[in-house]
């Protein structure tokens, strides 16, 4: 396997590069016969898996001290494997001690072993007015050099890139005095520093990807972006979509009812049942009335006002940051920092957030994150219902229910990081200036987002209702209710009629939640019955789009998951309760 060695002088960032490159999953060992410890991690350089080594800093190699010893003895022996195994280093350098670093750069250019510059802190050399020409630095040392910025990933796609590439160097040896000279030469023609102030913009910048104002700064954001969405989509359906399907949609609909006689087969089947004589499309569940009502008209909105939304944080700079903030969280739970955006997304929708882990490098990440949303991030629609059923309790219960979905989310995560086999790719992005979105851009971006979104979970979502209403037809649906009813009443505490509410939530959990108001329960009971919901299968449109992207075998692993965390925690809460 081909190693990376990450060497350096100490105090240059090489942790937080090593953590960039490799996540969590690290090994911690003492150097054999020493107690010098050392960390070893993995990563993914195109198709192949290679080991990552955080060696010991060290100033120079004639060593000082046991650690520089070490640092000694793991060159010499990757050097000796580098012709034919591959091996790199990649000299980490703080960029704003320049000349303090190079010495060891020179002695490790000397070595029989490629290498490759990282002048890390790139950030702070535009705030300390330091300018550094690339260009000549590294024609000069004769090797390739890249600015980075270990705690955003600021350079590491090109380097890493480099990997591939990298040559041994053909360097003399020089003497303690050269290398000083050279060093001293070379910094005078490459390196200018001035005296300047941070912008409004880089202050700004630093803040927002700080973890101690970065996250308060996130949580105001989000706030601000989903009121944006929600007032967007709401708008959009009740000015715009609600409108065309009654005033247009519905004459059609109710004479396709009638040349159909009312009832039967075909009529449940293509209209569904008729609410006091007419189309309620949120309870009829006819492929052409809530077939088509659900995905234009209650999820397209959505969709529209949250890829709006979501391209000005792409297309401004900010999301990036997201990304990278949230990334030491999300490599916990078997993912990185990416995917946070399906995870919002599937606030708005759980359809489209599903859609969106396509961003996500592996499979393993891919099914980790739909499982969690399924699981843990209730969409748009259910969370208004929950907060109409509980909301008149306090904020208590609601809180409760928000509180459960997270913990289980977290837990679950951090479960299936565990036990699945593989692990996450490194973040790895390039941190763009603030900038004011292009609105030309934003419209385009918008429209593929939304062709897309059309042309593939439509058709999906009236499949999936068209099967699901064969399956009511047959009493399929009853006899699963029936079956269900011993562990709703014995495990959740909740009355026996709350099983159709269960089972309805697999077509609609918001119109299931609204199912709970007449059974008159308790408000532990609502609590239960309402993390259940939302934690149960997902709505025929996410069920049907989860098929899609996982397959036939991951779908039924995501489903079992589903099924047996809702009634683990189900329970849990009603015996805290």
């Amino acid at each position: 396997m081909r190693k990376i060695l990450l060497m350096g002088n100490p105090n240059v960032g090489k942790s937080a590069f090593f953590s960039r490159l490799t996540g969590v999953h690290v090994i911690t060992s003492n150097y054999p016969g020493t107690t010098v410890e050392f960390t070893k991690g993995h990563m993914l350089v195109g198709e192949e898996k290679c080991e990552v080594i955080d060696v010991p800093g060290t100033y120079t190699l004639e060593p000082t001290c046991k650690a520089e010893e070490i640092a000694c003895e793991m060159l010499k022996e990757a050097a000796k494997k580098a012709v034919n195994e591959g091996d790199v280093i990649i000299n980490v350098i703080d960029a704003t001690n320049l000349e303090r670093n190079l010495y060891l750069t020179l002695e490790l250019m000397e070595q029989d072993i490629p290498v490759i510059v990282a002048l890390n802190m790139w950030d702070d050399t535009k705030h300390k007015g330091i300018h550094i020409n690339i260009e000549k630095l590294s024609k000069w040392l004769g090797v390739p050099v890249f600015p980075t910025v270990a705690v955003t990933g600021q350079g590491f796609a090109r380097l890493i890139a480099e990997i591939y590439k990298a040559r041994t160097p053909a360097v003399r040896k020089h003497t303690l005095e050269e290398r000083w000279e050279d060093i001293g030469k070379v910094v005078k023609e490459v390196q200018r520093i001035e005296h300047r102030h941070h912008t409004i913009w880089e202050r700004l910048q630093d803040l927002t990807i700080h973890h101690i104002t970065g996250l308060p700064i996130a949580i105001l954001i989000a706030y601000l972006s989903f009121k944006v969405i929600r007032f967007i989509g709401e708008g959009l359906i009740g000015y715009v979509f609600e409108p065309l399907f009654n005033n247009f949609y519905t004459p059609l609909i109710m004479k396709l009812s009638v040349l159909l006689g009312s009832s039967g087969f075909w009529h449940d089947v293509l209209v569904g049942k008729l609410i006091g004589g007419s189309i309620d499309y949120m309870q009829s569940f006819g492929v052409l009335t809530t077939g088509l009502y659900v995905p234009i008209a209650a999820v397209l909105p959505y969709v529209l006002s949250f890829y709006f939304v979501l391209g000005i944080l792409e297309d401004s700079g900010y999301l990036p940051r997201l990304a990278v903030l949230m990334d030491n969280l999300l490599h916990r739970i078997g993912l990185h920092g990416f995917a946070i955006v399906p995870t919002l997304l599937a606030f708005g929708c759980n359809v489209p957030g599903i859609l969106a882990t396509r961003i996500l490098e592996s499979k393993r990440e891919r099914f980790i994150a739909s499982t969690l949303i399924s699981i843990g991030v209730p969409c748009a629609a259910l969370q208004a219902m929950i907060i109409g059923v509980l909301g008149d309790y306090g904020g208590g219960p609601v809180a409760i229910v928000y509180g459960t979905l997270f913990l289980s989310w977290l837990i679950l995560g951090f479960v299936l990081n565990r036990s699945l086999p593989g692990f996450s790719p490194e973040l790895l992005l390039e941190i763009p200036p603030y900038r004011f979105p292009p609105l030309r851009i934003l419209i385009i971006k918008l429209w593929w987002r939304v062709k897309g979104f059309l042309r593939e979970a439509l058709p999906i979502v009236i499949l999936g209702v068209f099967i699901v209403n064969i399956l009511y037809i047959l009493g399929i649906f009853n006899f699963i209710a029936n079956l269900a009813a011993p562990v709703v009443t014995g495990l959740l505490g909740l009355p026996k009629e709350a099983v159709t509410a269960i089972v309805i939530g697999f077509l609609r959990k918001d119109v299931a939640v609204g199912m709970l108001v007449p059974l008159k329960m308790s408000v532990n009971q609502l609590i239960v019955a309402c993390v259940v919901l939302a934690m149960f299968f997902p709505c025929i449109a996410t069920f049907a789009v989860l098929l899609k992207e996982l397959g036939w075998k991951d779908m039924l692993k995501a489903a079992v998951i589903m099924v047996f965390t809702a009634i683990f925690v189900g329970t849990l809460l009603n015996f805290i309760l």
